[in-house]
């Protein structure tokens, strides 16, 4: 007797509705997917609890004839390919024909649908039709998803609350409005409005419209391709960071998805402009040729696998990076909103009384010219030092305003930049010590370091074994801190024994110059003299980067003489 026997057609259905179909969220993306497949300008996303009770999708899209309407249904029934060759070509968002059939084995389905003034309803139940009919001549399909999992009850358990599938299918919207700019998005739950975009096609917009002003206007716009890829988008500046990943929002060629590779250069971009465990937000849509990107590796078709991967990683961090540093700058205390001009709104105060404030001047358009300073706004100041705030905050004045400094940033950013010059240099300085130190390993740590010490040693380190699982290091590059020599090498070694996958030399060293730079700076509460703070400052101005320390803090922050007037009532307005 025969084992093996082919499943019925509604058995496969529910099988892939379990791959397809994960939440409410599930249903939304390819119901919505559908009608941007059918070019449509408007749609509306319609939810009863979330979409738990009932899930609505309006457009205005092309529609579908009677016979479509109904092979729409069938399992691997689509419009958008026909041939083997096709699946190297596939610039439509759906492509399977599995999402209407599995969602229809699951639920309870009625789709409307028109096209050329010839209305047509289909209904089906648990993938059983219902109903077929002649329907009301309505430009372009509704969809109408309710009873979601009712004849699968272990899938039904597994739907979280309303807020959770609620909150997923918003999360999708926002994203697939930024990926569609030039789409009018509406989503509503019970009736009240969550998300709505304008379809302006300006995508600046849609940020606007999604994130609001304070994100919009602290976003940055990027262009840039190469051989094999374009790349349009925007980033945000430092200042405005989320938890976790999900705001690193990435297309390519129009279609929502992920990749780790390219959160990885967009991540690595932003090393020292942020804290280890924030993340920016980053909109980027990736235009490539469609043969370089398998779509077709997951039924969500979100992941995707890319070739020449590595000229992408370079496009993108070197793009990022380049667009970051040209926007730095101090950052206000209090946020300007973007419609507010600081010129136009200032209030004149009478009488004001112009106090002489008698201060070593700090003129960094003028000292050590000899020197190449790339920040204009930053070497163009002339700051005053007036003292020190909590053993921790440098305080500065000029015509402008009042300038905080955090000494153990500043001092941070001059010591990363020293340090990892001198990590640059091909030709290093070496002192030897006087007293050699000693360090014991574990064994596991001992073979780690054996097989890593040609780095060591690079750095201009000279040291012998010295006796089981032991090194004496005899000498050290000059660059060390004096007197902290021992720490140092302890840092470096640690550094090296913790080195994991592929040895990155550009990140070694930064990596060895933050830690560095971090456990040799001024730390706060730490009582530093006039003379001191004059020498930060002067130190500060020729940096690269003078703005943040390596871990993204800001190193100064400005309240402007609008500022403070308005924080006294002595300018309104």
């Amino acid at each position: 007797m025969s084992v093996i026997k082919v499943m019925s057609e509604n058995l496969a259905n529910k099988i892939a509705a379990g791959e397809v179909v994960e939440k409410c969220a599930s249903v939304v993306k390819e119901l919505v997917e559908n009608s941007i497949d059918a070019k449509a300008k408007n749609i509306k996303i319609n939810l009863l609890k979330g979409g738990l009770s009932e899930i609505t999708v309006i457009d205005d899209g092309l529609g579908m004839d009677e016979s479509d309407a109904t092979l729409a249904f069938q399992r691997h029934a689509t419009s958008k390919i026909y041939k083997d060759d096709d699946l190297f070509f596939i610039d439509t968002l759906g492509f399977r024909g599995e999402a209407l059939p599995s969602i229809a084995s699951v639920s309870e389905v009625v789709l409307e649908t028109c096209q050329k003034d010839v209305g047509t309803l289909i209904h089906i139940k648990g993938g059983i039709l219902v109903e077929k009919s002649a329907s009301s001549a309505r430009t372009g399909t509704r969809i109408t998803i309710t009873n979601l999992f009712f004849n699968t009850p272990a899938r039904l358990k597994y739907l979280k609350s309303e807020q959770t599938e609620l909150a997923n299918t918003v999360s999708f919207i926002e994203k697939l409005s930024l990926a569609k700019p030039n789409i009018s998005f509406t989503l509503t739950n019970n009736g009240s409005t969550v998300v709505k975009t304008s379809g302006s096609g300006n995508l600046l917009k849609t940020i606007h419209e999604i994130y609001g002003l304070q994100v919009s206007s602290k976003m940055l716009e990027i262009k840039a391709l190469n051989d094999d890829f374009e790349i349009k988008g925007f980033v945000c500046k430092p200042e405005i960071l989320k938890s976790n990943r999900n705001h690193l929002i990435t297309f390519i060629n129009g279609r929502v998805v992920k990749n780790g590779d390219v959160n990885r250069a967009i991540n690595d971009a932003y090393y020292t402009y942020k804290p280890e465990g924030k993340f920016p937000i980053v909109v980027i849509n990736i235009e490539t040729d469609p043969t370089l990107v398998d779509v077709n590796i997951h039924p969500t078709k979100q992941d995707v696998k890319l070739s020449k991967i590595d000229s992408l990683y370079n496009l993108i961090y070197e793009t990022i990076k380049t667009r970051l540093y040209e926007s730095l700058l101090i950052p206000d205390a209090i946020p300007k909103k973007e419609v507010e001009s600081i010129k136009d709104s200032f209030v004149q105060i009478e009488d004001e009384k112009t106090m002489e404030v008698k201060q070593t001047t700090f003129d960094f358009g003028e000292e050590d010219k000899e020197e190449v300073v790339k920040n204009e706004e930053f070497k163009s100041l002339v700051l005053y030092p007036v003292g020190l705030c909590h053993g921790t905050y440098i305080v500065c004045e000029n015509d402008e305003g009042i300038y905080l400094l955090d000494q153990h940033a500043a001092q941070e950013r001059v010591n990363y930049e020293n340090y990892l010059e001198n990590l640059k240099n091909e030709k290093v300085n070496i002192t030897n010590m006087l007293i050699p130190i000693t360090i014991e390993f574990s064994q596991s740590e001992y073979i780690i370091f054996k097989n890593n010490s040609d780095k060591f040693s690079e750095m201009g380190f000279e040291w012998v074994e010295f006796g089981i699982n032991t090194i004496s290091v005899k000498a050290h590059p000059t660059w060390l801190r004096t007197g902290y020599e021992e720490e140092s090498i302890r840092k470096i070694i640690d550094l090296i024994i913790n080195l994991h996958g592929e040895f990155d030399v550009i990140k070694f060293r930064e990596n060895v110059a933050i830690t560095l730079a971090c456990k040799m700076a001024i730390k706060a509460n730490e009582h530093i003299s006039m003379m001191e703070i004059e020498g930060l400052l002067k130190n500060l101005v020729k940096c690269d980067n003078p703005y943040n320390c390596p871990h993204g803090r800001p190193t100064i922050i400005k309240f402007s003489i609008y500022d403070l007037e308005k924080m006294f009532k002595r300018a309104m307005s």
